[in-house]
């Protein structure tokens, strides 16, 4: 299963268009078969800054957080603002326990005004991912405003290229093991006893 975040403002938006034209690449490579789930963090906005305060995600952010790290890849697309990704974004991974994405292929994405802004996926994404010690795909998409409506543009060409690697990546990775963290609490007497 691929889950994709899409972290644009808007709806609709050139950040979630482009979010599923990945996904679409991708599950085109990986098979009829393959699942996928979209998260619109605008949608779990308040949600996500509960959980930054409480340490803990609940209701339906909870889902769309455990979508994410039991997906067997990940494609994360932000809109581009002030040369780096958004705080709506940042907030997601924030939210995340470090260890999460740990090994997970991951393929980026960015949307932005202009082309000057590409990137940013190097110097601000990439960074962030490699801090999660994720396994980052090598082609990321940048899409810029002008790159929706012409036909001159290799837009769709790495959006094929970038879908094929982020499913040879999730082939080749062993499936991770189903263990909910929950399922065997640690005893409150052990506890207090200083056992954990």
């Amino acid at each position: 299963m691929i889950a994709v975040i899409s972290a644009g403002l808007g709806q609709p938006s050139s950040t979630r268009l482009l979010a599923d034209r990945l996904a679409a690449a991708a599950a085109e490579a990986l098979g009829p078969d393959t699942a996928v789930e979209t998260i619109e963090l605008r949608d779990h906005a308040h949600a996500m800054v509960d959980a930054t305060l409480t340490g803990f995600p609940s209701g339906t952010f909870r889902t769309a957080v455990e979508t994410v790290t039991d997906a067997d890849g990940l494609i994360a697309v932000t809109p581009v603002f002030n040369a780096s990704y958004s705080g709506l974004f940042k907030t997601f991974f924030d939210v995340l326990d470090r260890d999460s994405l740990e090994g997970k292929p991951v393929l980026l994405g960015a949307t932005g005004g202009t082309p000057r802004h590409s990137l940013a996926i190097d110097y601000a994404l990439r960074p962030l991912f490699a801090y999660l010690r994720a396994a980052v795909v090598p082609t990321a998409v940048y899409a810029a405003s002008e790159d929706w409506g012409s036909g001159e543009t290799a837009l769709p060409d790495r959006i094929t290229r970038a879908g094929a690697e982020l499913a040879a990546l999730m082939s080749a990775r062993p499936a991770p093991p189903k263990d909910d963290p929950y399922a065997h609490p640690v005893p409150f007497e052990e506890l207090l006893a200083g056992g954990h």
